[in-house]
């Protein structure tokens, strides 16, 4: 097993068992301040355990293409991070919105849980090389 296989699965295996607890943390609280779990099926455990999951593996590899690839990992993440959060909160706004606003603001929270697990823990395991700078 190479190093970066072995870092990504260190990742991910980290940054999901970290999560999932908090998120567990978040919907708990959330159904005991009134949110309704059968209106948002995101708080039952079987589905934020695996949206968690997918999120998780979905993120490192992201972050595991730009570090390969962009010539300036760091300036790419910096706007791609919070672009794709800004993306993934749209649904959860609509849910509060329209169906439940303790639900949905709970899921949002999920969302910056896991980035408040993922960010340190990608740059200790998954660290950025610095900028390539093309050879004139």
């Amino acid at each position: 097993m190479t190093t970066v296989a072995r870092g990504f699965g260190l990742a991910v295996l980290t940054v999901t068992a970290g999560a999932c607890v908090l998120n567990a943390l978040i919907a708990l609280a959330a159904q005991a301040l009134g949110a309704d779990s059968a209106a948002v099926p995101g708080l039952t455990p079987p589905a934020y355990l695996t949206l968690t999951l997918v999120g998780v593996v979905l993120g490192a590899a992201g972050w595991t293409i730009v570090r390969r690839f962009a010539e300036d990992p760091a300036t790419v993440l910096s706007w791609l991070v919070p672009l794709v959060v800004v993306v993934s909160l749209i649904p959860d706004v609509l849910i509060a919105l329209r169906l439940d606003a303790a639900g949905g603001i709970a899921l949002g929270l999920m969302h910056f849980a896991v980035l408040a697990v993922a960010l340190p823990t990608f740059r200790r395991l998954l660290p950025l090389p610095e900028a390539r700078r093309p050879i004139r």
